[in-house]
C-alpha cells in the first residue's frame, strides 16, 4: 500500500496516481510498449541515474530494451507537489525485493493523449526522471574484488594518496588472477607476490583498491564481458566502455580509483580512454615489465595506465619507467596521417581536425605537416595475422581443454586465430617488418597525431556487424604503435553529443614521459 504525502491545502489528482500505479505495474512486467506511453515523446525527455543522463525518448527506449527489466519493487511512499494543475513533482520511495531502498523523482505533465492509442490516465506523462537505486556493496560489472585497501602502498612516495584499479590480468599478492574468465579463475592459485607493474605503483605510495574486470583474456576492444556484465560508461551512457581494460577505465571515470593499471595489445588502454574521456598511455614496447601478467600476444603486449588528468598519469608513468630509458622529443613538431583520418567516422575526423586547428592557432606547433603512412586496412591485416597467431599459442591449449568457457564472440576470435597457418604468419611478419621500416622512415622523431579510435563509443545494443566494423577501423589506427613499438597517448580533447573522442599522440620510442608533458603543455596553451 503506497502512502501518499501532499502539502497542506493540496491534493494529488486521482488520475495522476492512477498513471503512477500503471507505470509501476509496467515496470514490474517489463512491458516496453506501456512504459513507452508514459514518457513524453521526442528529444526533450530526460532520465538520469548513477550511470549518467539519457537525453531523448529514443535513448530512453533503447536503454529499457537492453536492461532486461528493473526488478520487482514495492512503492512505499509517494510525495506529490503540484506545481500547476498540469505539472506535478513526484518523489517515490521504493523497496526492492532484493533489499534496500530506492528513490525516484519525476516531473509529470498533462501533455499526453487521453484517448486512443498511447492514452494515459488524464494525459499524464513523464518529462524527466532521476533514479537513485539502493546502494550496492560494489558493482560486479566493474570490480572482481575490492579491499580497504586490497594491497597497501608505501607510507610515502610520489603516489601517496592515490588508489589503483588493477586489470584482472595482473598478479596481486594474496589474490588469484581471473583474466575475465570464471573457469580460469576457478583453477588459479593465490599469488605470492604482485606483478612488477603493480609493485612499481605500490612502492611509489599508491594503494590497490581492487581487481577490476577485463574482457575475456583481454581479447577485445569493446569492453563487453558476458560472464560478469559490461562496465558502465558514465561519459556516454548506453554505450560500450571500451576494452579490454574496461574495468579499470570505468573505475577511474567514476572516481572509484585515481589510476587504472591496464594492458594494451591492440588498443586496450587507448580505446577505453577515448570512449570515456580519460588520459591513457600505451608505453614503448618492452619498457614496463610484464612479469606476473597474463600474456595475449607478447610482441605487442604492454602495461600502461589510465587517469582522469595528465598530471596523475605522468606521476604513474614516472613511478614505473626507468629514467634511463627515456628521451626528450621536439614538442612543437607534429605530423598528421591523412590515410588514418580517412578511416575514421566523418564526425570524429572533422571534430579532431578542428581540435588540431585550434592547437595550431594556439601556437603549439612550429611545424605541422601531413605524412603518408601505410593504409589502415593494410596495417590491420598485418596486425590481425601476427597478433592472432601469438594469441593462439598463448591460450589455445587451455581453450581446447575447457570447451564452452568463453563467450561466443571471444571464442570465435580465438577459433579464427587457431586457423592462421605458419605460412600466413610468416608472410604477415615479413609485411610487418616492411611496415615498421616505412613508418619509422615517415615519422622520424616527430609526433604523429591521429584519432585514438575510429568512432565514439558504439551503443550497447549495436549489431555485431557494427562492432566488427568499428573494431577493424580502429585497429588499423592503433596498429601503428603496435607495429613500431612506439608509445601512444590518448588525450581527451573533443566532446561530441554521442560521447568523448580522444586525440592520440604517437612519439619516438622512449619518449613516453615527454609525450605526456607535451600534451599537458598543449592543453594549457589551448585554454589560454
Amino acid at each position: 500500500m503506497t502512502r501518499v504525502h501532499v502539502p497542506a491545502g493540496q491534493e494529488a489528482p486521482e488520475d495522476l496516481m492512477s498513471a503512477l500505479s500503471l507505470y509501476e505495474a509496467a515496470l514490474a512486467q517489463d512491458d516496453l510498449d506501456v512504459l513507452g506511453r508514459f514518457f513524453v515523446d521526442g528529444p526533450d525527455a530526460l532520465r538520469g541515474d548513477a550511470g549518467g543522463l539519457l537525453v531523448g525518448r529514443e535513448q530512453i527506449d533503447r536503454f529499457r530494451g537492453r536492461r532486461g527489466g528493473a526488478g520487482r519493487r514495492e512503492v512505499t511512499d509517494a510525495h506529490v507537489r503540484m506545481i500547476t494543475e498540469a505539472d506535478a513533482w513526484v518523489t517515490t520511495v521504493n523497496a526492492p525485493d532484493r533489499g534496500g531502498r530506492g528513490i525516484v523523482t519525476q516531473l509529470w505533465r498533462r501533455t499526453g493523449p487521453t484517448e486512443g492509442e498511447g492514452a494515459t490516465p488524464g494525459g499524464w506523462v513523464i518529462h524527466a526522471a532521476q533514479v537513485a537505486a539502493p546502494a550496492a556493496a560494489f558493482d560486479t560489472r566493474v570490480w572482481r574484488t575490492l579491499g580497504n585497501p586490497l594491497a597497501p602502498g608505501a607510507r610515502s612516495g610520489p603516489l601517496a594518496g592515490h588508489t589503483v584499479a588493477v586489470k584482472d590480468v595482473f598478479a596481486v599478492v594474496g589474490q588469484a588472477v581471473g583474466g575475465g574468465v570464471p573457469a580460469y579463475l576457478a583453477e588459479s592459485d593465490v599469488e605470492e607476490e604482485s606483478a612488477d607493474a603493480v609493485a612499481a605503483l605500490t612502492r611509489a605510495g599508491a594503494s590497490v583498491t581492487g581487481i577490476a574486470q577485463t574482457d575475456q583474456f583481454a581479447y577485445s576492444i569493446a569492453g563487453i564481458n558476458a560472464a560478469y556484465g559490461t562496465p558502465p560508461n558514465v561519459a556516454a551512457p548506453g554505450a560500450v566502455p571500451g576494452g579490454s581494460s574496461s574495468g579499470p577505465a570505468s573505475a577511474v571515470a567514476q572516481g572509484q580509483a585515481s589510476i587504472g593499471l591496464g594492458t594494451d595489445t591492440a588498443g586496450s588502454i587507448r580505446v577505453p580512454a577515448s570512449y570515456q574521456g580519460l588520459w591513457g598511455l600505451r608505453p614503448t614496447h618492452g619498457l614496463v615489465s610484464l612479469r606476473g601478467a597474463l600474456p595475449l600476444a607478447p610482441s605487442y603486449d604492454t602495461a600502461g595506465w589510465l587517469a582522469r588528468d595528465g598530471e596523475t598519469l605522468l606521476e604513474a608513468a614516472r613511478a614505473s619507467l626507468d629514467p634511463a630509458t627515456q628521451r626528450d622529443v621536439a614538442r612543437d613538431a607534429a605530423v598528421v596521417s591523412g590515410p588514418v583520418f580517412l578511416a575514421a567516422d566523418d564526425e570524429v575526423a572533422l571534430a579532431l581536425g578542428d581540435a588540431i586547428d585550434a592547437l595550431s592557432a594556439a601556437d603549439v606547433f612550429s611545424s605541422l605537416e601531413p605524412v603518408n603512412t601505410p593504409a589502415p586496412e593494410d596495417l590491420f591485416r598485418i596486425f590481425r595475422y601476427t597478433q592472432s597467431a601469438e594469441a593462439a599459442r598463448s591460450w589455445q591449449a587451455w581453450i581446447d581443454a575447457h570447451p564452452g568457457a568463453l563467450a561466443v564472440d571471444v571464442a570465435d576470435r580465438f577459433a579464427w586465430a587457431a586457423g592462421v597457418t605458419a605460412e600466413e604468419e610468416a608472410g604477415a611478419l615479413e609485411a610487418k617488418a616492411e611496415a615498421r621500416e616505412a613508418l619509422d622512415r615517415a615519422l622520424g622523431d616527430d609526433i604523429l597525431l591521429l584519432p585514438s579510435a575510429s568512432s565514439v563509443a558504439p551503443a550497447l545494443d549495436a549489431s555485431p556487424e557494427r562492432l566488427q566494423a568499428v573494431r577493424e577501423a580502429t585497429l588499423g589506427m592503433t596498429a601503428i604503435a603496435g607495429i613500431t613499438g612506439r608509445p601512444a597517448l590518448s588525450v581527451p580533447l573533443v566532446e561530441l553529443d554521442e560521447g568523448p573522442v580522444g586525440l592520440c599522440l604517437v612519439g619516438p620510442r622512449g619518449s613516453d614521459l615527454a609525450l605526456i608533458e607535451t600534451a599537458i603543455a598543449w592543453l594549457a596553451a589551448l585554454k589560454g
